[in-house]
């Protein structure tokens, strides 16, 4: 099995690289700091296999994977908690959740190794992108789904309000407005969606984008944000934007 192997660590390479000399059948092809750098290995090198960091630089691990050939079987060395291994698991994705072992290593190449030799290895590219956006593995941006498949970076900065919807959120940034399968309370327990405010049962705001402030009977208050939107404050949610 030709193997790549990416993380911007040198000192993790190096773990990789001594545990991995002493595995029969594995054949290190190359090393690659970024996915940049590791899509150009993988175009000369053809890999096999390729175990990813998430946490690179640029593109993350996940979306690295996306863009190798199909035929590439890939896992994933992770420090994330254990949302990030529900992730995975949910979607048949293979991880190492490091500090790791040298067993423990070796049992994910054993399972690359399977899928390799099983009609259909590599992993179906739904499965990427549904952990790829239960992770939300950026910071500053949040991933949405586009039209057409695929998920595209979007800039939390950019984003006034976010709605509940049954089991969806709406993201606003005027003009526009993503969907994303969560609820409320699940975003606004991401840590990348630290910085907004739950104003009311059914949305939270961005206070970078809030104008004014305005009281209402019974201890309520209405907000105008920067696109001209107004939005309800409930009298329990009050205190948090002061």
């Amino acid at each position: 099995m030709k193997l790549l192997i990416v993380d911007d660590e040198p000192p993790a390479r190096a773990k990789l690289r001594r545990l991995l000399s002493d595995m029969p059948g594995v054949t290190l092809v190359g090393e690659a700091a970024d996915a940049d750098e590791a899509l150009a290995l993988a175009a000369t090198h053809a890999p096999d296999a390729a175990l990813l960091d998430i946490q690179l630089p640029g593109r993350s691990g996940l979306e690295l994977a996306l863009l190798l050939p199909p035929g590439v079987v890939c896992a994933f060395c992770t420090a994330f908690d254990q949302h990030a291994v529900r992730a995975f698991e949910l979607n048949a994705v293979d991880y190492l959740l490091k500090p790791y072992t040298g067993e423990r290593l070796a049992e994910a190449i054993a399972r690359m190794q399977q899928r390799l030799a099983a009609a259909g290895a590599a992993p179906r590219r739904g499965a990427l992108l549904t952990a790829l956006q239960q992770l939300q593995p950026l910071t500053g941006d949040w991933l949405v789904p586009q039209r057409g498949g695929g998920l595209r970076r979007l800039p939390l900065a950019e984003v006034e309000w976010v709605a509940a919807a049954d089991n969806y959120i709406e993201l606003h940034a005027p003009p526009a407005c993503h969907l994303d399968r969560r609820t409320l309370a699940e975003f606004l327990a991401h840590p990348a969606a630290k910085g907004f405010v739950q104003v009311h049962r059914s949305h939270a705001v961005n206070p970078v984008h809030v104008q004014a402030i305005a009281p209402l009977p019974r201890g309520e208050a209405q907000l105008t944000l920067r696109s001209g939107e107004t939005l309800r404050i409930s009298r329990s949610f009050r205190e948090a934007l002061r």
